[in-house]
């Protein structure tokens, strides 16, 4: 008798006595009524009278599974994103929702897919962060009832259709083409202005002309395979032009 006194005694001790680790709480139950949240360390129950339900307070990383959303303007994409929470208040974590990851996990995927919704595939690509806050936001604000806190969403892929991949290609193609165009016309404007200068300041020198001949022949000169035939004219405007340099000097 005494034996089992001593067994039944053992077994409610060992029922009572709870270890709460530092990053998790214990919300305990007494006859099914919450009294109030414990730990961490040591915890001692009331043997068949307290219940005690362990929640982590560590931030869990929740994937949001891949969904095909249709844009603002008419565009199938597949999403999958990711979301970072934690529990700020474990009595509510526990008895105001059941399952809370559940919870916060399909009101992601529906807050994802009406976000996104709201926005053209080019806003969508370009305008990423805001995207990511405004969903966050919306996220935050339906679990806060549930002792929970959002702390980022992050979209992690985007999937485009096939056909949508080879217009976008065509256009950065046609775009590249574009500016290589626009830099082209460009040194050529920027040439033609270098080449008015020069013609200004050879019309203030006529013998600057001729020097610039001599020197375009002396250049042509080099390779020693073509004939070159002066009118006289040109040499006496060769005579005058090295009579001027001369007189120069």
């Amino acid at each position: 008798m005494l034996y089992t006194i001593i067994v039944i005694i053992v077994v409610l001790v060992l029922l009572s006595i709870r270890i709460v680790k530092e990053y998790d709480r214990g919300v305990v139950f007494r006859l099914g009524r919450a009294v109030g949240v414990r730990g961490p360390g040591l915890i001692i129950l009331i043997p068949l009278i307290e219940m005690m339900t362990k929640v982590t307070l560590r931030t869990i990383t929740m994937a949001i599974p891949s969904q095909k959303i249709i844009t603002k303007d008419n565009v199938s994409i597949d999403i999958a994103a990711v979301a970072y929470y934690h529990i700020v208040d474990p009595m509510k974590s526990v008895v105001a929702v059941e399952k809370v990851h559940d919870a916060v996990n399909q009101i992601s995927q529906t807050t994802v897919r009406n976000v996104v919704g709201q926005f053209m595939l080019d806003q969508l690509l370009s305008q990423t962060v805001d995207i990511n806050t405004q969903i966050k936001n919306v996220i935050d604000t339906h679990t806060e009832p549930w002792g929970t806190q959002v702390t980022a969403v992050e979209i992690k892929d985007i999937t485009l259709p096939d056909n949508m991949q080879r217009a976008m290609a065509k256009e950065a193609e046609a775009e590249r083409e574009r500016r290589a165009k626009i830099v082209a016309a460009l040194g050529e404007m920027q040439a033609a202005q270098k080449l008015a200068d020069a013609a200004d300041i050879i019309s203030k020198h006529p013998v600057a002309l001729q020097l610039r001949t001599l020197q375009t022949l002396a250049e042509v000169s080099v390779e020693k395979n073509s004939t070159i035939i002066f009118p006289a004219q040109f040499m006496t405007t060769v005579k005058e032009a090295l009579k001027f340099i001369q007189s120069d000097k």
